[in-house]
């Protein structure tokens, strides 16, 4: 029998009614405390869209977005994206992170890029730091201004360097640096999803899986590489592996950690042919009915919120992209509501085991159901 063509996968990371801190961004120039720089290009660190757009023309903006969901809203909008560089601009937005080592690296390289008496900005949400980004920013540059609206504040800046601690600047550029983790096997850095640790989840996962997965597999949500590592050490059959992850400085170093993994006495890890993809999994695959078998954590939340609706949907994308027979490994926190859809979309679902809070699951493909 034919398979049932796939449903449409929408990109679950950035399925949203508000954004709060990026309408509060914008409200010291609709309050008249601040001016527009006229004619002049702004940098927007981790730029990302609102359910209402950006009110600015794309030619005025450079966007530096890393994680592809927000980056595709972004490109799809008319704004180009762009690598970090030299360039000085006189305003220079930002939207820091919750995590606190990576939120005052980019504070400190937010105030290396503004021109001299330019102004930094940033907003946070209260629950997510707020008070202390403000704090930090003080640190780094002396006096700071501030406005609170929509449980965010917004607090700014004007660059001189009388009043800012070049040294400590400095210092804090480097705070997100990627460094060895998991006694010196792994590359990680402050930011990505249990960045200074072997997830426990994945773990389990990598114990569970057989080491007679073979042929042509594929890594959803990869992150640094570790679940990749070890399915190519564990299964020895496995041809070529392709790694999909969404934040493109947890891909950067998946590359750097396999090749790193390459060079460790295991024998078959050289054999295996990779491949590494800055894609959002929740949006699908592509050409379906590719891979023999697929390993996935998925993410299930964005800032605080759990958001299951993502898992469901790199559920459904391995569903459309496995071939007949081809199995999916997957693990969950036990929480999460995966059967059903698990039920509806593979031929035959079994739980390998429940440990610590997490699931494991094995779905087998085959004659589909309709997807839901």
């Amino acid at each position: 029998m034919p398979r049932a063509a796939p449903s449409t996968i929408r990109p679950a990371a950035i399925l949203t009614t508000s954004d709060a801190a990026l309408d509060t961004l914008w409200l010291p120039f609709t309050s008249g405390a601040l001016a527009w720089p006229q004619a002049s290009r702004v940098l927007f660190m981790r730029a990302r869209m609102g359910p209402a757009g950006l009110p600015l023309q794309p030619n005025l903006l450079v966007c530096e977005q890393s994680f592809k969901p927000f980056a595709d809203a972004l490109t799809g909008a008319g704004f180009a994206l762009a690598e970090e560089n030299q360039e000085s601009f006189p305003l220079v937005l930002l939207l820091p992170p919750r995590q606190r080592e990576e939120s005052r690296a980019l504070l400190a390289r937010a105030l290396q890029r503004a021109a001299p008496g330019g102004v930094v900005m940033a907003c946070m949400l209260n629950n997510e730091g707020a008070r202390s980004g403000e704090a930090d920013m003080q640190r780094l540059a002396g006096s700071v201004n501030s406005l609170s609206k929509n449980k965010c504040r917004v607090f700014w800046t004007t660059t001189g360097p009388e009043a800012m601690d070049t040294a400590l600047v400095e210092q804090w550029a480097a705070l997100d640096a990627p460094r060895l983790i998991a006694e010196g096997r792994f590359m990680s850095r402050p930011g990505l999803f249990a960045w200074d640790r072997i997830d426990v989840a994945s773990a389990l996962l990598a114990r569970c899986l057989p080491t007679e997965l073979s042929g042509h597999g594929a890594d959803l949500g990869a992150g640094f590489g570790y679940l990749s590592a070890e399915v190519l050490a564990r299964c020895p059959g496995v041809t070529t592996l392709d790694l999909y992850e969404a934040e493109a400085r947890a891909l950067d170093l998946a590359r750097a950690n396999l090749k790193r993994q390459s060079r460790q006495p295991r024998q078959h890890l050289e054999g295996a042919a990779l491949n590494f993809f800055w894609h959002d999994v929740t949006t699908g695959l592509g050409q379906p009915a590719r891979y023999d078998f697929i390993v996935s954590n998925p993410p299930f939340h964005q800032g605080r919120a759990d958001q299951p609706e993502m898992g469901r949907a790199f559920i459904l994308a391995a569903a459309a992209a496995l071939l007949p027979d081809g199995r999916l490994w997957l693990v969950a926190n036990r929480h999460l509501p995966y059967e059903e859809v698990l039920r509806k979309n593979f031929r035959k679902v079994r739980t390998v085991t429940e440990e610590h809070n997490f699931k494991v699951f094995e779905a087998i493909q085959g004659t589909m159901k309709a997807r839901t």
